[in-house]
Parts: C-alpha cells; structure tokens; sequence
C-alpha cells in the first residue's frame, strides 16, 4: 500500500518503477444530517480507496477535505470553497505529480456536488491537452455506480446523509453515527437559485437514513471498491 505522505524519497523513486498511477480524493467538510459527521464524504472515499489499495498498486494521495458545497453552503458545519479555488488546487497537484514521473492520474470525489465535479472535469480537460503522455480520470463513485447503489436501498431517490452514506458509515466508523435523523427531502424551488438553503431544507438530510444497516454498508463499499480498481486498470490499459 503506498500511501503518499508516509513514504520516504528513495521508496517513492522505488514504487515509481512499479506504478505510475497516483489518485488524488477529494472531500468535504460539509453537514450530513444529525447523525453523521462533518467528513462523511472524506471518510467513505478515504477508507475505500485504502482497500483498493490492498487489490491493486497505486500511490495514494493525502485527501483535500474542503469542497465546493451549495445547497449544503448555508448549514451549520459546513466549510466550503470556491470552484475557482478547487481548479486552482487540483491543476498544481496534476501538474507537480507529472513532473515527478506519474502519468496516470485519477482525481476521485467522495462529494458529488454539480459545481464541484466540474471544477475538477474542467481542470482535467485542460491538462490533457497540455501535458504529454497524461492519462487522466475524473470521477465520483455515486455517478459511475448510481444504478448499482440505488438498487441496495429501499428509499427510491436516496442521496446525501440517507439510507446508503449512512450505511457505509455505519460498516466503516459505526462509532460515529450518532443515531438517526427523520427522513427528508430538500424542497428548493426548481429553477430558482435561492438564497438561505437552510429554510428549503432544515435538516440537510436527502432520504431516509432510519432504513440503513451496516449490510447495505458492506455492499455499498465493495461496489466502490470493485469500481475504482476498475478504473484503475482500464487507465493503465490492462485487459
């Protein structure tokens, strides 16, 4: 498992040789109902990309806890950034990594926000046409495995803080879910951009976290696991 910040000079020009993959994961602080903690999303990708890391050799970044978060932006808790800034951050993180010899890069969000993962795709667009020999994904496990995910959970339209994040945090830190919030579901008026969120969705919960279990937990990650070595090996061309 090469973990980044926890390998010394000689080993990264070592592991160099073997892989020249590097994922790069991306979080929140960002409220996720009364009962899940402010790094939800940091966690989840966190601790399943640590067990892709156990199937498959790849050097794993530190993760960027702060994100572009708008319908959560007004909750208590949460600390978000601009997409400007997450352009900024995630385009000298590629750059360096490539100076350094890797040239597959997968840029992974456990924060599936719209703003968010387009301030990440539009970074990637660029570098891909500047940078030689770079192959580059983008992505967050809840697009590529919406269906799959979907199918585990018994609340059709589940998403943020309901019945699957809170069953993966139930598997991976049950010790930090503090019992469970009511089902609901944010009520902003479409097409409107509205200021003070709060009041369209008091709770900050999108489902119904009471149907969660530490099984559908179980599922869920080994989904994500699977996928992302997916990805792994199709960015490296294995067949």
């Amino acid at each position: 498992m090469y973990i980044l910040e926890n390998i010394t000079m000689a080993e990264f020009k070592k592991y160099l040789k073997q892989t020249k993959t590097v994922i790069f994961p991306f979080g929140t602080i960002e409220e996720h109902g009364g009962h899940l903690p402010l790094n939800t999303d940091s966690l989840i990708i966190q601790e399943t990309l640590k067990l892709a890391a156990r199937k498959k050799r790849f050097f794993l970044a530190p993760i960027s806890y702060y994100g572009v978060c708008t319908t959560t932006g007004d909750h208590p808790g949460t600390i978000g950034i601009t997409p400007e800034t997450l352009r900024r951050l995630s385009f000298d993180l590629v750059v360096d990594a490539y100076k350094k010899g890797l040239r597959n890069i997968l840029l992974v969000s456990g924060h599936g926000g719209s703003l968010h993962m387009s301030a990440l795709k539009e970074t990637a667009e660029i570098l891909i046409t500047r940078l030689k020999g770079i192959k580059i994904a983008v992505f967050s496990p809840y697009d590529l495995l919406w269906k799959e995910l979907s199918a585990l959970a018994e609340t059709p339209n589940d998403s943020h803080a309901g019945e699957i994040e809170t069953s993966m945090m139930l598997y991976l830190a049950p010790e930090l879910v503090k019992g469970r919030s009511s089902e609901e579901y944010p009520a902003v008026p479409k097409p409107f951009v509205v200021k003070n969120k709060v009041r369209y969705w008091p709770g900050g919960v999108w489902g119904n976290p009471k149907k969660a279990s530490e099984e559908k937990g179980r599922k869920a990650v080994s989904l994500i696991t699977d996928k992302i070595v997916e990805v792994i090996d199709k960015i490296e061309g294995v067949n």
